[in-house]
């Protein structure tokens, strides 16, 4: 992935609030779900119940997918990522530390939402493998693929 393309992908991942990512339930039939997300870098982080459908999915089978898509008017300003990759859960202490900075300056609001004992919140790893981004100023589907 040149600069330019990794500028634009970080662009994109630095200023949506949302993700939808989508997981694969125990009978096979994927789930997918809105969640709010940080990132590092290609890193994406986020958050969710411990005892969440999303958190035992990915405790059977950490392959994810999301899209993250950007607010548009017309069709040719559609900007967005789709990606896959595999997610895990942060047990690491610091790390943890660095994703609850991230969200905090991210969404200010989240204090009043979350407490600094949330117990029940389990914060979600996701290192992309492949993805896709979509630029529809470039003309009609125009989707760019990167392997990570």
């Amino acid at each position: 992935m040149d600069n330019a393309t990794k500028a634009a992908v970080l662009e994109i991942l630095g200023t949506v609030p949302d993700m939808t990512i989508a997981t694969m339930r125990e009978d096979g039939y994927p789930q997918a779900t809105t969640v709010s997300f940080v990132n590092d870098g290609l890193t994406i982080y986020f958050g969710t119940g411990a005892q969440s459908q999303k958190a035992h999915n990915i405790g059977r089978n950490d392959k994810v997918s999301l899209t993250v898509n950007c607010t548009y008017r017309s069709w040719e300003e559609i900007k967005g990522l789709s990606l896959a990759g595999t997610a895990r859960q942060v047990t690491d202490a610091s790390e943890a530390q660095h994703v609850g900075q991230l969200m905090f300056a991210k969404f200010p609001q989240i204090g009043r939402f979350v407490s600094t004992d949330a117990g029940d919140l389990t914060l979600f790893r996701v290192t992309p493998s492949v993805v896709y981004l979509l630029d529809y100023s470039k003309g009609f589907g125009h989707t760019e693929r990167f392997v990570v």
